[in-house]
């Protein structure tokens, strides 16, 4: 007996499991956490508000920043290695996404959490050196060149399902397709900015909540 989305219920059933994992670990708020460890105040006070890196970075802490980069692209890595390990590829692509959405979507803040992109990262990092290799050359070059964090981040996101569909693994590059696109959306007001010419630089001040 198949599902309406083509799937026996036995497979339905360990894809929801492995998203829901996925899930859980990456609504973890770290930002919020470590702010907390490194008596920064509540995050949620602070600067745009956002639970990622760079709102901890407003703090002053750089030490409290990086950690929470650390630890926000781990959450991201550690389920699609568990389910590459204990499943397969398919499992681990629902791990994955469901600790992205997780990140941007947590449940213990009332889904308002980041933008996304330490996560993805991590997601990269599980799946393979030459997947991070991508966005990170590309990352790099553009904020190194053009000064802007947001944009790299952008464009980097979209070189990588791209090299996804050029290395022949058409469903994590579909998901991969997928993030970024949710990405682009989470940055939304970074997009505007850049359009605008408004958006701050690397070295700049930290750019408007």
């Amino acid at each position: 007996m198949e599902s309406v989305f083509g799937m026996n219920p036995q497979l339905l059933g360990l894809i929801s499991l492995w998203f829901g994992l996925g899930y859980l670990c990456g609504s973890i708020p770290f930002g919020i956490l470590v702010a907390r460890v490194f008596g920064l105040g509540n995050l949620r006070e602070i600067g745009s508000g956002n639970i990622g890196a760079t709102n901890v970075l407003r703090t002053g802490s750089k030490p409290a920043a990086a950690a929470t980069l650390l630890l926000d692209a781990l959450k991201g890595t550690l389920p699609v290695v568990a389910a590459l390990n204990l499943a397969d590829t398919d499992m681990a692509i629902a791990a994955g996404f469901g600790a992205f959405i997780g990140h941007i979507l947590p449940i213990w803040l009332g889904f308002k959490g980041g933008k996304g992109v330490a996560t993805y990262v991590g997601i990269l990092l599980g799946f393979g050196w030459p997947f991070l290799v991508v966005f990170g050359v590309i990352w790099l070059t553009l904020a190194v060149s053009l000064r802007y964090s947001s944009l790299a981040a952008l464009l980097a996101s979209l070189a990588v399902p791209a090299y996804g569909f050029y290395a022949g693994n058409m469903k994590l590059a579909l998901a991969l397709l997928a993030m970024t696109c949710i990405v682009y959306l989470t940055h939304r007001e970074n997009i505007i900015r850049l359009i605008k010419g408004e958006e701050t630089r690397i070295g700049s001040k930290p750019e408007p909540s």
